[in-house]
């Protein structure tokens, strides 16, 4: 069985004082759901590591934007820190985005690409990926499925063809206006 996270991560304890919003967007660039998980109060900050790099992705004052593209096979999450900077852009590649009691949802596929504010591109989770096949927690299609998406974005990332992230700020603030 796919995790399914929906867009206000209501499930998510680390997260005690928390506001959500989000909006259905169909523009050029841009259709389906955008949401914004304002944190505004946390158990504890939470920092991941790549490498030999420590980054502070949920703290107080933080705030997640995030895309759930229509008719796509992958989500787009922004984390902004306190001052409004990006934190990192965090893609999961997904089985399907749907809408579940009036939520935006993902059906995650386990393979994920970071983009950080250096720029530096890291493919991580692919050994889930594989679990999750061996396992049968995903089939062959989905597999291909997983590794044609994830190569498609990784490429457009490096040829500055994938639009969505330079969107995050004007889209941020279409959500904090509302």
């Amino acid at each position: 069985m796919l995790k399914r996270r929906h867009g206000d991560r209501s499930e998510w304890k680390r997260i005690l004082k928390r506001q959500y919003t989000q909006k259905f967007v169909d523009i050029d660039a841009f259709r389906g759901y955008i949401t914004l998980l304002q944190i505004h109060k946390v158990t504890e900050p939470l920092t991941v590591k790549y490498e030999e790099k420590s980054i502070c992705i949920v703290d107080d004052g933080y705030m997640w934007l995030q895309h759930f593209p229509s008719d796509e096979h992958y989500s787009l999450t922004t984390m902004f820190d306190v001052s409004g900077e990006v934190v990192q852009w965090y893609i999961d590649i997904t089985n399907e985005n749907g809408i579940e009691n009036n939520l935006p949802y993902t059906d995650d596929l386990f393979l994920d690409i970071i983009v950080l504010s250096s720029g530096e591109v890291i493919q991580k989770d692919a050994d889930e990926l594989e679990e999750a096949l061996i396992q049968g927690t995903i089939n062959q299609a989905q597999y291909q499925l997983a590794w044609a998406e994830a190569n498609k974005i990784t490429q457009q990332i490096e040829n500055n063809h994938f639009q969505l992230m330079g969107l995050a700020k004007s889209h941020l603030k279409i959500l904090l206006e509302d």
